[in-house]
């Protein structure tokens, strides 16, 4: 069983950067893919990027893409979101996850298994 932990949000400027961070325990988390989705007030959780056990062909959602990257150490269990030029509608509470399917394309929230608490993540114009 993977416990995740989500770091590194708050308040930031529009146009400024942030770097989560989420710590995995209690498994093989280096065997395991990663990945962050967010989910605004009134809106269905969406994917935002997500990254192989082996750090390899990282992908991202259209809307991130460009701005945001997505990178693991798997020596500390780690899986980080950077986050530059954010915008007022990057505004959600962003979860982690991870799941040991570690094929395909996994943009559904269903195709994850394990989820962290959430971080907060707010832009102001």
């Amino acid at each position: 069983q993977v416990q995740l932990v989500e770091s590194g949000g708050g308040l930031v400027q529009a146009g400024g950067s942030l770097r989560l961070s989420c710590a995995a325990s209690g498994g093989t988390f280096s065997s395991y893919a990663g990945g962050w989705f967010r989910q605004a007030p009134g809106k269905e959780r969406e994917f935002v990027a997500a990254i192989r056990w082996s750090g390899s062909n990282p992908y991202y959602a259209d809307l991130v893409k460009g701005r945001f990257t997505i990178s693991r150490d798997n020596a500390k269990s780690t899986v980080y979101l950077q986050m530059n030029s954010l915008k007022p509608e990057d505004t959600a509470v962003y979860y982690c996850a991870a799941d040991v399917v570690d094929w395909g394309y996994k943009t559904k929230p269903t195709e994850w298994n394990y989820w962290g608490q959430g971080t907060q993540v707010t832009v102001s114009s």
